[in-house]
């Protein structure tokens, strides 16, 4: 049986080393990591994301703000939040939760994030940064799930990864990430997407498989080798009348089918989603003790 690779348990040792490192920091230098979050409209999902964000800030002991406001807003004022907070010496990292209405510009608002603020990684410098392996922030789902592979020593040089998906947020980062010349990186990366008229002939190849996709339970037991490791970035609501919700949350891979064949995977729910918080409070915390320099 596969290895289960703990998301909740990686994350709570992280954010654990965040507390402790923040009142060393407070104490020294008189600094709070201050974290400061724009909602726009009421996505259920992102609700539920901003308010797991801001209990975790306000647990690890940062200065939260969150501003709440209506999916009426204009452009110019969701700027003028962002630009009041690149102003703020208090603020070190600036998050405005995505996705946006269709009159807001994400791409100009990303833009207007000081790239030193922009503890999502999402600004063009920083993702630039990030493929030419110079110091930035790294999007918080990647650098997650290259903690959770640090931390769980699964070998990675020489590794065939195969990604599954191509997204800015998820699959183009860690394909860069995974194939720098670090430890606990330096694979050879193969991308797979839609436009594959066989996915299974790349995912077949994969010592290591990153799927997201979003596609609910897509990877099955035929599409991976004996002994891959799985990383299941997917989070998806799948129709059960059997669950209180009437639903159930499940990845992009097929666990009970695949896992008898891995020889490591991470389960959903329980798994990426949770590293993705624990790095956002990381980048803001290396915002806030100058880590990274610009």
């Amino acid at each position: 049986m596969a290895k289960i690779i703990d998301g909740k348990a990686i994350s709570a040792a992280i954010k654990d080393e965040i507390k402790e490192k923040t009142q060393i920091l407070f104490k020294e230098k008189g600094i709070r990591p201050g974290l400061a979050v724009l909602l726009v409209g009421e996505d259920p999902g992102s609700m539920a994301y901003v308010r797991s964000k801001e209990k975790t800030a306000n647990e690890l002991g940062f200065l939260s703000i969150v501003e709440r406001v209506s999916d009426t807003i204009s452009e110019k004022d969701v700027l003028a939040f962002v630009e009041k907070w690149n102003n703020d010496p208090t603020i070190h990292g600036i998050l405005v939760q995505l996705p946006l209405p269709k009159h807001i510009d994400e791409h100009k608002v990303i833009r207007t994030i000081r790239p030193y603020k922009d503890v999502d990684g999402f600004h063009p410098e920083n993702i630039g940064r990030l493929v030419i392996g110079l110091p930035g922030f790294v999007p918080c789902t990647p650098r997650g799930i290259m903690e959770m592979l640090r931390r769980s020593e699964i070998e990675t040089s020489g590794k065939h990864v195969v990604v599954a998906g191509r997204s800015n947020i998820v699959g183009k980062p860690i394909a860069n990430l995974l194939y720098q010349k670090n430890k606990y990186a330096n694979s050879i990366v193969t991308i797979v997407h839609t436009g594959a008229k066989d996915i299974r002939q790349y995912t077949l190849q994969a010592d290591i498989l990153v799927a997201a996709m979003g596609v609910a339970e897509r990877i099955k037991a035929d599409d991976v080798k004996d002994g891959v490791v799985i990383i299941d970035v997917g989070m998806n609501r799948v129709d059960d009348p059997g669950k209180e919700k009437g639903y159930r949350l499940t990845g992009d891979v097929d666990f009970a089918d695949v896992s008898p064949k891995a020889s490591a995977i991470t389960p959903v729910p329980g798994g990426v989603g949770l590293m993705t918080v624990a790095m956002l409070m990381q980048n803001t915390y290396d915002s806030a003790a100058g880590l990274l320099k610009y």
